[in-house]
């Protein structure tokens, strides 16, 4: 029956059916061919949404698109534009720290690029940077608003997985760092290499008016961590948190938003949030199948087969597979379909499950740059107007940058799992 429900779920996906539908079609096969009673199915979808956790999603997906076209991104661009830009090649840092700024607001790959595009593309082009070099950088520093926290990808994790959002959000600060460290570094490397100018010096006035109208901005993470770590709120209450800040911050301090665009935005992130919904209650059926016929031990037993008990490999095919994966699937629909599976392997393993929820996000992460299924790519692709196979060329070198700090990560857990033991200790991980 493991054949069956793979082998369907794989013709779907090759005649053109959403993945959402995808899923739940295989999972409904299995029951029928199972001769189960058809109430469970709805029964069934119905539990895959229960969990509290998961009223974060629909507000991180809306605090998001908030910042994005509430005017809060376009202000910590031009204030990391004001510092940094005097280097050479300086714009090239900002779209990676502005990156790594807005991705502590957002949780979203797509938003992160979107909001950091919309601002500093054109101000790339007119300073004379290659447009699809441009695109690229900012596509794949876009790869870290799931990383670094908070990150809806990992807010379904933890609800698959059981454990903590809080370890998890505290545990993709330093790799979600190193990614963008690694793109600095490359992005420094091209602008020596084809000359690209630095920007005039900024006064030191002007860099505190520049601050003063970003601080309301950066102080949306400030809040939103520092309430999920000190214990003042869950991640759930910190995402509504997010959306009334942004709001207050977008409607009466800046004035860049009315109730018209705020209707807009509110549409969109439903529109979103109820696809990952979907998908999250197809995944359930699509679950029940894989652990009634226990696939996912069959798989453990299959890779342990094949390496043997050679932890390292076997955690080389995991990330191979979920890379791949990444390529072809949208980053929720393969995590709620590779997390089930692949859980029993990297628990007989003795692998951490923060450490391995950290990996899964940042692997899935790397498929949001990497054609043909890149969503930052076709967000990066409308802001420019350049083809997606323009933009691909140059993101090959930045995407093997990522994929180097995906294995540092991987083969080094202590990285990940640092800021954890600090905070709860070891026995609290």
């Amino acid at each position: 029956m493991g054949l069956v429900l793979a082998g369907s779920f794989i013709l779907f996906l090759i005649v053109g059916v959403p993945v959402g539908l995808a899923i739940g079609c295989s999972g409904l096969l299995v029951v029928i061919l199972s001769d189960f009673p058809l109430a469970m199915i709805p029964q069934t979808m119905f539990s895959g949404n229960e969990s509290f956790a998961l009223v974060a999603v629909p507000f991180f997906v809306l605090a998001g698109d908030i910042l994005a076209k509430g005017g809060i991104s376009e202000r910590i661009v031009a204030f990391a534009q004001a510092t940094l830009g005097r280097f050479r090649g300086g714009l090239s840092i900002v779209s990676t720290v502005a990156s790594m700024f807005i991705a502590a607001i957002s949780g979203s790959g797509a938003a992160t690029t979107a909001a950091v595009g919309s601002a500093l593309l054109p101000e790339l082009k007119e300073k004379g940077y290659d447009v699809d070099f441009s695109a690229a950088l900012i596509a794949a520093s876009g790869t870290i608003g799931v990383v670094i926290p908070p990150s809806v990808p990992m807010v379904l994790y933890a609800v698959i997985a059981g454990i903590s959002v809080a370890k998890l959000f505290m545990a993709g600060f330093v790799p979600g760092f190193l990614m963008g460290l690694g793109l600095i570094a490359y992005s420094i490397y091209v602008a020596r290499k084809r000359g690209y100018p630095a920007a005039g010096r900024t006064s030191g006035a002007e860099k505190w008016r520049l601050f003063l109208q970003a601080s309301w901005g950066l102080l949306t993470p400030v809040i939103i961590l520092g309430g999920i770590f000190s214990g003042y709120f869950t991640p759930s209450e910190a995402a509504a948190v997010a959306v009334d800040y942004s709001l207050i911050v977008a409607f009466f301090v800046y004035k860049s938003m009315d109730f018209r665009k705020f209707y807009r935005l509110v549409v969109g992130a439903g529109v979103t949030s109820s696809l990952i919904m979907f998908i999250i209650a197809t995944s359930k059926l699509f679950g029940w199948g894989l652990a009634f016929y226990e696939i996912p031990e069959a798989v453990a037993r299959f890779m342990l087969g094949v390496v043997g008990d050679n932890a390292s490999l076997i955690l080389l095919m995991i990330m191979v597979i979920i890379l791949l994966a990444g390529m072809f699937m949208e980053t929720a629909s393969a995590l709620i379909i590779l997390t089930p599976i692949f859980l029993p392997t990297v628990t007989q393993m003795g692998v951490n499950l923060v450490h391995f929820g950290v990996l899964i996000t940042i692997g899935l992460a790397i498929g949001m740059a990497t054609p043909p299924v890149a969503i930052d790519i076709y967000v990066a692709s409308a802001i420019t107007g350049l083809p997606i196979e323009k933009i691909s060329r140059p993101i090959i070198p930045m995407v093997l940058v990522l994929i180097a700090v995906l294995l540092l990560v991987t083969y080094v857990p202590s990285i990940i799992l640092s800021l954890p033991m600090l905070i709860w200790g070891p026995a609290g991980i």
